[in-house]
């Protein structure tokens, strides 16, 4: 008992300045295994925001399933749903590396979702929206053919994501060619999720209405294109990651978030179909300046060669 109580009165006074307990040995006991175990709990949370990630897309694929031409909304849901999965994504991300619990288990889970979510959902959104619900018009074949054309877009549209996944998993040090500096301030080609989030703002700037004519239908078979070429070039956008939350004068970064969102839930379909095309706009004018600046810029100068010595 009374070596139980020392051990007891020992413990309870590890964390005290009492006269005469200075020793070393007390004094030198880390105290880091709780950090630990949290640690391992929060590796958690990145997949957790994945999960969500996928789910909605799976909800988004229901409602591209469950659309008619009267029941339209259903599109509409579905682009809300590529949306939110979008703001997901940015974070499960954005959390695993502030709080230093990336994995590989995490990255390889995150690509199979956004194949999902951001390559299998838009392709099917574009399809179903721009081409297959469009009313049958008065030459029935051109209609047939603006279908079967919608499907292969939509399908290079789905090739072009999950290859622009593949080429950023494997990818270690990206070199954007317009003309870019390797680091994280610009990605190589437009990701996926902003892709998708191009397709879900034009529905949903529609409210889901399908296209009612073929020569909407045949700009919608261009931008969907565009999109997908925009996603495996190797042009540069803007990726956000610069931004750092854990500054410490944030206030001017939480006033404009709390504008963005404020503008977003008042008036979402204009403010997000704006955001979207901006986005992928910018991509195409970096190309153009850099372009522009190359050839303004006056050639280099010839190497210079060591006049020969001999008479």
């Amino acid at each position: 008992m009374d070596h139980l109580g020392a051990d007891h009165l020992g413990t309870d006074h590890l964390g005290t300045d009492h006269p005469g307990t200075d020793h070393p040995a007390m004094n030198q006991i880390p105290a880091r295994p709780p950090r630990r175990r949290l640690s391992k709990g929060m590796y958690i949370l990145p997949s957790l925001f994945t999960t969500a990630n996928m789910a909605l897309g799976y909800y988004a694929i229901l409602q591209v399933m469950h659309a008619t031409a009267s029941e339209f909304w259903h599109l509409d849901n579905a682009a809300k749903a590529i949306g939110f999965a979008v703001l997901f994504d940015g974070l499960d991300g954005r959390i695993a590396r502030m709080t230093g619990t990336s994995s590989d288990f995490g990255k390889e889970l995150d690509s199979l979702a956004d194949a999902i979510t951001f390559g299998v959902a838009p392709a099917m959104l574009a399809w179903s929206w721009g081409f297959n619900l469009m009313p049958p018009v008065v030459l029935t074949e051109l209609h047939i053919k603006m279908t079967q054309l919608g499907a292969i877009a939509s399908f290079l549209f789905l090739i072009a994501g999950t290859s622009r996944l593949a080429r950023f998993n494997i990818t270690t040090n990206p070199q954007p060619s317009n003309p870019g500096r390797p680091g994280k301030k610009y990605f190589v080609g437009m990701p996926i999720p902003a892709g998708a989030g191009v397709i879900a703002a034009v529905v949903h700037f529609a409210a889901g209405d399908p296209i009612v004519s073929w020569y909407t239908a045949l700009g919608w078979l261009v931008m969907v294109t565009t999109v997908g070429y925009l996603m495996v070039s190797t042009w540069r956008f803007y990726s956000f990651k610069d931004i750092d939350f854990r500054s410490r004068h944030p206030f001017r970064l939480i006033v404009l978030l709390a504008a963005f969102f404020a503008l977003t839930f008042l008036f979402s379909r204009k403010v997000l179909f704006g955001i979207a095309l901006l986005y992928m706009i910018s991509g195409v004018f970096w190309r153009l300046q850099w372009i522009f600046r190359k050839k303004s810029d006056p050639p280099p100068p010839p190497p210079y060669k060591e006049a020969s010595q001999a008479s």
